[in-house]
């Protein structure tokens, strides 16, 4: 890791983003441990954009008085990712990633269940039934590759790759091959172990 890389990031946090802390989250209690990150996408409420919205849910913002039916269904939800990518590509950190962000849910990846213990997440402001936008590709690209520099990533998988039947994020519009012109650790193939 170079030095220009180890500056941009302190106790976790990346230091080239908005920093809007989340309480949903737990301490790791090893995070040179980290080794996966998992793409997601979400919209609030549901194929909307913009709104604020997905901020106000990782900070426990949502009340009972939201005119969104949907959005009040949500209040006592508590959930968190690392960062969160909107579709112009402003990037958000709500969790350093020295801690665990409540993103995966019940998972696996490999011989290991509960990936938030081990992995870094990252939303993107989408849906399963369109496109992403370059700007999210862009910024997307440039938080992966300073990710890998700073912790020791074996793979970067989809929400549905660690959750089938569960999660279907970032979906089928998701372009994997953007990634892997990279030079990313993608992972698309990885099957569901079964049960021992």
């Amino acid at each position: 890791m170079d030095n220009q890389t180890a500056a941009q990031w302190e106790n976790g946090w990346l230091q080239l983003c908005t920093h809007l802390p989340s309480p949903n989250f737990a301490p790791r209690s090893d995070f040179s441990d980290i080794s996966i990150v998992v793409i997601h996408n979400i919209s609030l409420p549901p194929f909307e954009y913009g709104h604020g919205a997905v901020q106000r849910l990782f900070t426990n913002q949502i009340d009972q008085h939201e005119e969104d039916v949907f959005l009040r269904s949500l209040t006592a939800l508590r959930v968190s990712s690392h960062f969160f990518i909107e579709r112009d590509g402003k990037l958000t950190q709500f969790v350093s990633c020295h801690d665990a962000a409540f993103q995966a849910g019940i998972s696996r990846f490999n011989a290991r269940e509960a990936c938030n213990d081990f992995s870094i997440g990252i939303e993107l402001e989408g849906c399963d039934f369109e496109p992403f936008t370059t700007e999210q590709y862009t910024q997307l690209t440039l938080l992966l590759k300073s990710i890998c520099c700073f912790y020791p990533i074996q793979a970067i998988i989809g929400h549905e790759h660690i959750a089938p039947g569960r999660k279907t994020d970032p979906g089928h519009y998701f372009q994997w091959d953007k990634l892997r012109k990279e030079n990313l650790p993608i992972v698309t193939d990885y099957q569901w172990p079964n049960a021992s």
